[in-house]
Parts: C-alpha cells; sequence; structure tokens
C-alpha cells in the first residue's frame, strides 16, 4: 500500500459514510506522518506494513484490555478495525513457505546456534517483506536453530 491508496481508501470511506473504515484509516494515516516527522523520512510500503503491524498490535492489546474490563462493546470495535487493517497487508506466508525460508537463511547466514537469532531473523525480514509477524518469525527461527 502507498501513501496515495491510502488517501483513495479514505476518499471512498468518506463517500460511503464508513465510519469505521474511514477512522480506522485516518489513525493509519496519523501514525505514518508521525513516523515521517520523528524518523524524518518518506515512508515507503514497506514501512507502511509495519506501521500496520503495530496498528494491529495495539489494537489486540486494547482488545485484551477491553475484554478484561468486561467492555465487550469496545473490544468489538477494535476487532472490527483489527479486520480492517488486515486486508491492506500482504498475504501471509504459510508455514511450509516460512519454513522454506528459515533453511535458505540458514545456510545463507551460517546460523547454528541460538545465539545466531538475531542474524537469521533480520536476514528473514528482508525476505520476507512483511509478510510474517515478529512474533511468528522469532518462534519458527528459535525452534529450527534449537533442532540444529
Amino acid at each position: 500500500m502507498t501513501q496515495a491508496e491510502l488517501l483513495e481508501e479514505i476518499k471512498t470511506a468518506m463517500r460511503a459514510k464508513d465510519s469505521v473504515k474511514l477512522n480506522t484509516l485516518r489513525a493509519l494515516k496519523t501514525a505514518i506522518k508521525n513516523v515521517e516527522i520523528d524518523q524524518k523520512i518518506e515512508v515507503g510500503s514497506a514501512e507502511i506494513i509495519t506501521i500496520i503491524r503495530k496498528q494491529i498490535k495495539q489494537r489486540q492489546d486494547a482488545t485484551e484490555q477491553y475484554l478484561k474490563a468486561e467492555r465487550q462493546e469496545l473490544a468489538d470495535k477494535e476487532l472490527a478495525e483489527i479486520e480492517l487493517l488486515n486486508v491492506y497487508l500482504p498475504a501471509a506466508l504459510s508455514d511450509e513457505e516460512l519454513d522454506s525460508f528459515i533453511q535458505q537463511g540458514l545456510t545463507e547466514t551460517g546460523a547454528s546456534s541460538p545465539k545466531d537469532m538475531g542474524k537469521l531473523i533480520q536476514w528473514l525480514k528482508a525476505k520476507t517483506d512483511g509478510r510474517a509477524d515478529g512474533k511468528t518469525l522469532a518462534t519458527k527461527v528459535k525452534e529450527a536453530l534449537n533442532n540444529l
């Protein structure tokens, strides 16, 4: 997703009077602008994917808190926003594809023990283009390195 595509989606949501989508996309636009200001960079598609993942994580955390506080209506709102944001992420890698990348990464980086985990994860993040979240990567890499 590019910023131009995001603006078009916001316009479409305005025309459709879809307040949930509009508010979610505006929050995403604000998060992107904050990153640009903080880091003094022009945000590209790869960074936008990272920002979307961060937005989803924040909403998952909020959902947990709302459920603990027995505020189902607020949790449902957050879940709807998560579902909406997931649409803008690239298709996730299957377990088999991810395992294949990990095996390739083990060969190319020479990772051979758990202390090489960071090196392998960095390699994988570059190769998977945001198609796997960090938590899944870390779990799979740790498992692969422990089984060597």
